[in-house]
Parts: C-alpha cells; sequence; structure tokens
C-alpha cells in the first residue's frame, strides 16, 4: 500500500488512515477548521514552553546557583516583574483567541433552522429504527436498521457497518433529527456529520442538519449499550432532491 492511501479522507473509515473523514455538513467543516486552528496554539506553545525548559536548564543550574541544604534557600535569585506580566497576559490572550470562535461554533450547532424534512431516530437493543412522519398516513414511513451478516455482503462492502435498510436524505434541504431510545443509552453518530448525540430512553433530542454533497456516509452507535454495542452500524445514503422523492414513492407504496 502506498503511503498517499494512508492519508486519504473518505466517507468511511480506511485501515491506517491518518486525519479526520472528509466532512459532508457545514458543522463538521468548521469543527474541522476549529481543530487546524487549535494545532496551531498547540505548536507556538509547544515550542514556547520546549524554549523555556532548555533555557532553564542550561541557565539556571546547580553549578551556577549554589543551593544551601541547612537553611533551605537559593543563594542566588532571579526575579522579574515584567517577566511575571507576561506570562500573565499572553495566555490570557491565547484563551480569547481560542474562546471566540469555539463559542461561535457551540451556537452554531444548537441552531434550529425551520425544516423541510424530519426523521425519527429511535434505538433499541441492538438495531435502530426510523421515522419520517412528514409524508403519507399517520404513521409515514417507518422501518427497522439490522447490521447485515458477513454471509449477505456482496464485494465491496464494509463488514459491521453495512445495513439491511438504509437512511436515505436528500441534499441541500434542512433536515431535523430528533433522537430517543427505547430501552437503554445509544449514540446516533456519524463522524462525516460532525454528529453524536445521545439517544436517551423518555427524552426526545434535537439536531439540525444541512448535507452539502451525495454520498455513503457510515457510522456506529458510540454509547456502550450492551453485549451488541459493536454491532449497531448507521448508513446514510445522501441523494439528490429528485431521487429522494422516486424513494419517497417506492417506499409509500410499500
Amino acid at each position: 500500500m502506498r503511503w498517499s492511501t494512508h492519508l486519504v479522507f473518505c466517507d468511511a473509515a480506511q485501515r491506517w488512515q491518518l486525519g479526520i473523514q472528509d466532512p459532508a455538513t457545514a458543522a463538521s467543516e468548521s469543527m474541522l477548521f476549529f481543530h487546524n486552528y487549535l494545532v496551531i496554539f498547540l505548536a507556538v506553545i509547544g515550542v514556547a514552553v520546549c524554549y523555556v525548559l532548555a533555557y532553564i536548564i542550561k541557565n539556571f543550574n546547580r553549578a551556577d546557583h549554589e543551593y544551601d541544604y541547612n537553611e533551605y534557600k537559593i543563594l542566588k535569585f532571579s526575579h522579574s516583574s515584567a517577566l511575571e506580566i507576561i506570562w500573565t497576559i499572553i495566555p490570557s490572550v491565547l484563551l480569547i483567541l481560542v474562546a471566540i470562535p469555539s463559542f461561535n461554533l457551540l451556537y452554531s450547532l444548537d441552531e434550529i433552522i425551520n425544516p423541510n424534512v424530519t426523521l425519527k431516530i429511535i434505538g433499541h437493543q441492538w438495531y435502530w429504527s426510523y421515522e419520517y412522519s412528514d409524508y403519507g398516513n399517520e404513521d409515514g414511513i417507518c422501518y427497522d436498521s439490522y447490521m447485515l451478516n458477513e454471509s449477505d455482503l456482496t464485494f465491496g462492502s464494509f463488514r459491521l457497518l453495512e445495513v439491511d435498510n438504509r437512511v436515505v436524505l436528500p441534499r441541500r434541504t434542512h433536515i431535523r433529527l430528533l433522537i430517543t431510545s427505547s430501552d437503554v443509552l445509544h449514540s446516533w453518530a456519524i463522524p462525516s456529520f460532525g454528529i453524536k448525540i445521545d439517544a436517551c430512553p423518555g427524552r426526545l433530542s434535537q439536531i439540525s442538519l444541512y448535507l452539502k454533497r451525495m454520498g455513503v456516509y457510515y457510522g456506529q452507535c458510540s454509547e456502550i449499550c450492551g453485549i451488541n454495542h459493536g454491532f449497531m452500524p448507521i448508513v446514510v445514503r445522501v441523494v439528490g432532491p429528485k431521487r429522494y422523492i422516486k424513494w419517497l414513492n417506492y417506499r409509500l407504496a410499500l
């Protein structure tokens, strides 16, 4: 395997892949930007701390600063009020520079725009149920999604990630996700969407979603929900509006 394949970003994790999966939503793009933004500060802080440590080791060693073990005091000591002011102000400025974009990202994730599609997600031990209540009769479109057995996989499918019924959602449409659980704690998570939200029994969680490109996206339950926790995969297929309408008509005709 070539080294370049290790750095390929995709919609499902690859073997020995490094980095974050390719974002498919505006929220995940903002998270990736904030991650790279923080790395710059971490690099600068790491270099500065290493420099200060090296300077201290070189200039404030035992040979140059004798220590009186009987009096428990340093006989030669350097003090600087300016230095204390600097190492107080600089971290404060860095915290402000980090806090401003983090608050913007946090509030944008909580923003709920008037949705065109509502998808209700219900976690069970150990499978997912999906309900499209905006269409058809009172029940709408409802189906369960189970992980496929290895014997049912086709060539090119992902082991432990493929399901029998995928979630189908339209591209460039404001979508509202309602997540809950019927038994224990679950977590509906798709890395490419930047979504990881708990499904709590007796509680209805809500989050908005806007998909920018078509494709097939994979995720898994990210909450330890029991013995088969690792066998609750999530597969979302994002299609164009016309194909989504055809899929709706097919589901309503069943």
